[in-house]
């Protein structure tokens, strides 16, 4: 029965490693240890090389409890198979983890996952985490967000490590691309008060790009650097205002630029002067006309 195997391949130029999905392969986890595989190192180009280690991953049908077997050339046998809550398949998925790196500090960093299940994902970071600290995970498709563990933690490069952060308890539906909530496009201008990087008060005018139940997606912030801090919003022209929490941060020099994710910290407070979709419901195909004010 054709199986699913992620390698781990090493440039031969650098410190740098690569993984590979290998689909539908007739060939045993020893025998893909010990095959030449091609792929391209993000320093150095295209490459060919043996893996240094190999991991069975579950098809996308697979059940729940079906999980990959894994081998490297330290230990030159494969471990036993454990049974998972959920099947782990290498999946690529934009997200940011940010939170406290320990002595290091508040950090806020743009990768991707290598593999996920309904329990967490393994990422590459160029933070240094420990095993056992808790950080943030925002999913940037969806914009959901989790607090996470670091539950592994593995030298990857001279500079990065493969770290694997676990959900407090399993969410099936974490990783599809789906928003958990429908949005409304709507632009409304505001006024923004918060704390800079340096510590200094600031108040400033921006507009909302979009609109939830829970949250919203501002447009033309610059004073804010990193997630996790609270500011306040409040409409122009309006005594309206409240308490939000920013959640993720729109990388520079992309189409998010200057754009920042909030979630309400006063979900009882009516701020927008628009109906917004409740989350239980099926999104209407209504398209909302976007107005400024």
């Amino acid at each position: 029965m054709p199986r699913n195997f992620a390698v781990r391949l090493s440039c031969a130029k650098g410190d740098s490693d690569s993984w590979v999905t290998l689909n539908d392969r007739d060939e045993s986890l020893e025998q893909v240890l010990e095959k030449s595989w091609e792929f391209k190192c993000r320093e150095h180009g295209a490459q060919i090389g043996v893996p240094s280690e190999v991991i069975e991953i579950a098809a996308l049908d697979a059940p729940p409890a079906q999980t990959g077997r894994s081998i490297s050339r330290a230990t030159a046998s494969p471990t036993k198979k454990i049974a998972r809550a959920s099947a782990r398949l290498a999946m690529r998925v934009p997200v940011v983890v940010y939170g406290f790196a320990g002595k290091g500090g508040a950090f806020h960093e743009d990768t991707e996952t290598i593999m996920v299940n309904a329990s967490g994902g393994l990422v590459i970071l160029k933070t240094r985490l420990e095993v056992g600290e808790t950080v943030f995970l925002i999913h940037k498709a969806s914009r959901a967000e989790q607090e996470v563990r670091v539950a592994y933690v593995d030298r990857y490069s001279d500079n990065e490590t493969r770290v694997g952060l676990a959900f407090k308890k399993p969410i099936a539906d974490f990783w599809k691309k789906n928003r958990k909530e429908p949005r409304i496009a709507k632009s409304l201008r505001v006024i923004v008060k918060g704390i800079d990087a340096k510590g200094n008060p600031f108040a400033q005018t921006a507009y909302t790009v979009d609109l939830s139940k829970d949250g919203a997606r501002l447009d033309g912030i610059g004073f804010l650097t990193s997630p996790g801090q609270t500011i306040e919003v409040r409409r122009r022209w309006s005594l309206r205002k409240g308490q939000f929490r920013v959640v993720w941060i729109g990388q520079v020099g992309t189409s998010e630029s200057n754009h920042v994710g909030v979630y309400g910290l006063q979900r009882d407070k009516k701020l927008w002067p628009v109906e917004l979709p409740d989350p239980a419901k099926p999104a209407s195909n209504t398209k909302t006309k976007s107005s400024k004010k």
